[in-house]
């Protein structure tokens, strides 16, 4: 019988693995039936398996609800005007067919979930605002979404993943989707070490290791939270803007496998409502708030000029996200803070437009705002005795956060779409390994530069600005790829390039630890033979928020503190060998802790590489504290070579494919 240390091993060969069971794998899991019946036509039968740490129920980023979806195209804009918009608010370098190709597939994802049961707020003839529970024409069929922004549509969403995951889970069959297995490892092949043969995990509530053979598999773990120092600590702890389970396993076990990262030095600091990171979108698109310094004066009219330092990006109707919070750090290390949200202005504003019914509506939307997504928000408010009508509240920049499908673009370097005039070849210039494709599609949309190996929302780099309903619509695209992809390569078998045994060993090294040395003194966390995955996660966030641009140094670094950083994480690697696991909760956070200190180094690895500062109000390289548009208006891209341990970075070339200079009319 397994007993913990000693666990049942199940091998199992399928010919697809969906990892995670977040949106994007919702996307695949709902998208790939049909093509997997096409295939069955030709005489190939194809196995898909989705497998979730968690319950896809309330799975990924989306998994407390949300109260808009950020990705609407509609009728309004087109895919050129999406890209644009994606490039300039991530400071230029994006990959314009990436965007472009999402801008013509994600309304169609949206329509799905409409169909599906999810409410969308809707104006009548009239113009005025119903929220979903009144039955109006569908979006498809011409309906009219409120709008808080350009690209954003208000929903009643408190279920939204109950709702997408209940279509996905329909649609792939509950007998092939496991959850509660945290996969932490990806295995190459054995006859080809550019191809991955299978994926490694461990239930969370069952002594079981369970290893995959496949064909192809598409990884969508989500993005990185808490490498970084969090603003929140004591009670607050574990308190974070995104989820605080995703711990950056898309990125390093990519890596591992030898996927080329791109942009891993982008990151992401929202500005939220202090404390309890409470979404602000809706208080700034919906309500028309406007923020301001503790003195009342916009910051945003009084540090107007600081955007000229950056053209163009600085002149579009919208500067960059990371530009407004650039002109927000000036008035707080400048002591002119406080950083308010004028909430009452905004309410009363609204108040002399709007009629009784809407204000009455708007006004419980500002606590169901919180409530859909954020309820922890709630609990500050109603704890400091808030209403928002009469009592503004504070905004702070939290701490950074990595990730490819919001106002971020880190992540991996994959296949795009052939017929929107993406380069399909590139010279390779120094430092390129020469196995990298040159171009920027080869052969399968969504494909990483490992054979095999897939990815979608959080994972494809260089292609923010997806959301929710775009990371969907990439799963759904991944889903015809990967079963084209399995057609390709119907009779290759594959092969794991480590015995089974060994990589048992290693997933179980935190619990051999433990329970070789757990004798050896009296107070079990207290022992100098092993460290707690909790102590080593407070190492690895201090490294990072002291010597890598964390909220300690007001987002600043500088080459002799990067080069300290790395010696640092160094030596992290090494005490990292030395984590117990007393039980398979802590087995998790200690795999979630490998994975957040090989994406750290990434991080890292790629600031130190880019001299320039990119992006002003989410980093400075105080060293090189300029926008350097000649020499680093391009790609910086990596590899990791898991036998050596070592990371190579380099430049690819930016291409647009879209015209910019809408933009800045």
């Amino acid at each position: 019988m397994a007993e913990f240390g000693n666990p049942e091993v199940v091998e199992e060969e399928v010919d697809i693995l969906i990892i995670g069971g977040g949106m994007a794998a919702c996307g695949t899991a709902y998208e790939i039936g049909p093509w997997v019946e096409a295939a069955k036509s030709e005489g190939v039968d194809i196995k898909v398996k989705l497998v979730d740490k968690a319950a896809m129920d309330r799975s990924g980023a989306v998994a407390q609800g949300l109260s808009a979806i950020n990705t609407y195209i509609g009728p309004e804009q087109d895919p050129a005007d999406y890209a644009r918009m994606v490039s300039n608010d991530l400071m230029g370098i994006t990959r314009d067919d990436l965007a472009y190709d999402l801008g013509r597939h994600v309304d169609e994802s949206v329509h799905l979930f409409e169909e599906w049961g999810l409410p969308i707020w809707k104006l009548d003839e009239n113009g005025e605002r119903f929220d979903g529970s009144k039955g109006m024409t569908p979006l498809k069929d011409g309906g009219t979404p409120v709008r808080s922004g350009k690209w954003q549509i208000m929903i009643n969403g408190e279920s939204y993943k109950w709702i997408v995951a209940e279509a996905a889970k329909k649609a792939l069959g509950v007998d092939n989707i496991q959850e509660r297995i945290f996969i932490v490892k990806l295995v190459n092949d054995k006859n080809d070490k550019n191809r991955v043969a299978g994926a490694v995990g461990f239930s969370t509530r069952e002594d079981k290791v369970v290893v995959y053979k496949f064909k192809a598999c598409l990884l969508v773990a989500g993005g990185c939270v808490n490498i970084f120092r969090p603003r929140s600590v004591g009670e607050g702890q574990g308190r974070a803007w995104y989820p605080v389970w995703n711990a950056g396993s898309t990125y390093s076990m990519a890596a591992e496998a030898g996927a080329e990262l791109t942009l891993m030095e982008n990151r992401f600091v929202p500005t939220r409502f202090k404390d309890g990171y409470g979404p602000v979108g809706a208080w700034f698109l919906l309500f028309k708030s406007q923020a301001t310094n503790g003195e009342g004066e916009p910051y945003m009219v009084r540090n107007k000029e600081m955007l000229d330092d950056y053209p163009p990006y600085g002149q579009a109707a919208v500067p960059a996200s990371c530009l407004r919070n650039h002109l927000m750090l000036k008035e707080m290390r400048e002591g002119r803070g406080p950083i308010w949200m004028d909430t009452v202005t905004a309410l009363a504003n609204l108040r002399e437009t709007l009629s009784p019914r809407e204000v009455k509506h708007l006004e419980a939307e500002a606590w169901e705002d919180f409530l859909d997504m954020c309820i922890g928000q709630c609990g500050i408010w109603a704890g400091e005795n808030i209403e928002p009508e009469k009592k503004n509240s504070e905004l702070m920049p939290t701490e950074p956060y990595l990730l490819g499908s919001h106002s971020g673009c880190c992540g991996i370097w994959v296949s795009g779409p052939e017929d929107v005039g993406a380069p399909t070849e590139e010279a390779l210039g120094e430092g390129i390994p020469e196995h990298l494709p040159s171009g920027w599609n080869w052969g399968y949309r969504g494909m990483t530069t490992v054979q095999g190996l897939f990815t979608a929302g959080d994972g494809v780099g260089a292609s923010g600005h997806k959301f929710s309903s775009g990371s969907h619509a990439e799963g759904r695209m991944c889903a015809k790829s990967m079963v084209k992809f399995v057609m390709d390569n119907k009779d290759w078998t594959p092969e794991l390039d480590t015995p089974v045994d060994q990589l048992v060993e290693e997933i179980y090294r935190p619990v051999r630890n433990y329970l070789e040395h757990k004798d050896y003194t009296t107070a079990i966390d207290v022992n100098p033979n092993y460290i707690t995955p909790r102590m080593l996660q407070f190492r690895l966030q201090k490294i990072m928020d002291e010597y890598v641009a964390g909220v300690a140094t007001y987002y600043t670094t500088n080459a002799n503190m990067l080069d300290l950083a790395e010696q640092k994480l160094e030596m992290l690697k090494e005490d990292s060998l030395k984590m117990r696991a007393k039980d398979l909760h802590e087995l998790l956070r200690a795999w979630e802790n490998y994975h957040r200190i090989l994406t750290a180094e990434a991080h890292m690895k790629h600031i130190q590489f880019r001299e320039e500062s990119r992006y002003p109000g989410f980093y400075y390289r105080m060293d090189k504290n300029f926008v350097d548009e000649e020499n680093w208006k391009c790609f910086v891209n990596s590899v990791y070579d898991k036998e050596t341990k070592k990371w190579t970075c380099f430049k690819r070339a930016h291409k647009d494919l879209v015209d910019k200079s809408k933009l800045f009319k």
